[in-house]
């Protein structure tokens, strides 16, 4: 019986020096399902997607009062986060500074991004900043510019690039076609941040950088926004609303092309990447391709406003 409580006693010190070695993360922005589902995928270790290695302590609720999407959101999803994985929320962003390791800026609205990522910055703790980086471009390179001034590691990413989208991967790709959802939301001027971005991150995962212009096709319906690499590689996001599936199609010089036409998320892939960047504290891909989605997006932009006209990325900016 001695040696039982012995064992027993050895167990439960082993799981509490394991929970006091996980890296503690902070929370801005409770007014997105992903802080929630985050937090249950880091929190529960009874959950079947359960990743190890850190875990949720605070977060600051934040919230835009005039989007649907926030404001009707960021109270629930606070209360889940405090009654159900007892993560303390705090009043202020300076306030997660002393409680955590890292922080996730997961503001479903990019435009307090710059804002909140410069305060988070003082914290100088790794960030990841979940999809939109901004709203603008001028605001995603202005938290690239304070992110290497304060020495700040960080990296923006949606869910859809960790998916089997990079089984289609090949050295011999020639081009690519992907298809996502792409409701719109009138605050965002970079409008496609907003939802079409899940599209372009699929199709820089396969295409990689190196785009040099971009045209815009635009209804009420649809967007067809086709980028030329200079490579001479052609890849098009084809964009549906109110909503779509996720899919795509490469195309290959040896073995013709490959596509998958209903992809598939789990919100644990990109945590693990997310949980590994916390600990290394160096990002799972270039900043750059990040800031060349939004310049991708920001010619897509001035496209549409031209009448389809073909834009150069970077230009008038």
């Amino acid at each position: 019986m001695r040696q039982l409580v012995s064992s027993l006693f050895a167990a439960l010190c082993f799981v509490s020096l394991a929970s006091a070695a996980d890296l503690r993360l902070g929370i801005i922005g409770t007014d997105t399902s992903h802080a929630p589902a985050f937090t249950e995928v880091l929190n529960n270790p009874a959950s079947k997607n359960h990743i190890a290695g850190a875990r949720v302590v605070a977060a600051f609720k934040g919230g835009s009062p005039d989007i649907d999407e926030s404001r009707d959101n960021v109270e629930k999803y606070a209360a889940e986060l405090r009654d159900k994985y007892q993560v303390e929320i705090v009043a202020k962003i300076a306030d997660l500074c002393p409680l955590v390791d890292g922080i996730l800026l997961e503001s479903v609205d990019g435009r307090p991004h710059l804002e909140q990522f410069r305060q988070a910055a003082k914290c100088g703790k790794p960030v990841f900043i979940d999809k939109p980086l901004a709203a603008s471009i001028e605001d995603a390179r202005e938290i690239a510019r304070l992110a290497a001034e304060s020495g700040i590691p960080w990296f923006s990413s949606s869910t859809l690039r960790y998916t089997d989208i990079v089984k289609l991967k090949s050295a011999d790709m020639t081009g690519a076609i992907v298809w996502a959802p792409g409701p719109l939301e009138p605050h965002h001027v970079l409008d496609l941040s907003w939802y079409g971005i899940h599209g372009v991150e699929m199709l820089y995962t396969l295409m990689g950088t190196g785009c040099l212009e971009v045209t815009r096709t635009h209804t009420g319906s649809a967007d067809v926004v086709v980028g030329r690499w200079k490579d001479g590689r052609l890849g098009v996001v084809h964009l549906e609303r109110p909503y779509s599936k996720y899919g795509a199609v490469v195309f290959r010089e040896k073995t013709q092309l490959a596509a998958i036409d209903d992809l598939s998320f789990n919100y644990a892939n990109l945590v693990a990447v997310i949980v590994q960047f916390m600990a290394t504290k160096k990002p799972p891909f270039p900043n750059a391709e990040t800031l060349e989605m939004f310049e991708f997006m920001d010619a897509a932009r001035r496209s549409k406003d031209d009448g389809g006209r073909p834009e150069a990325l970077g230009a008038a900016n």
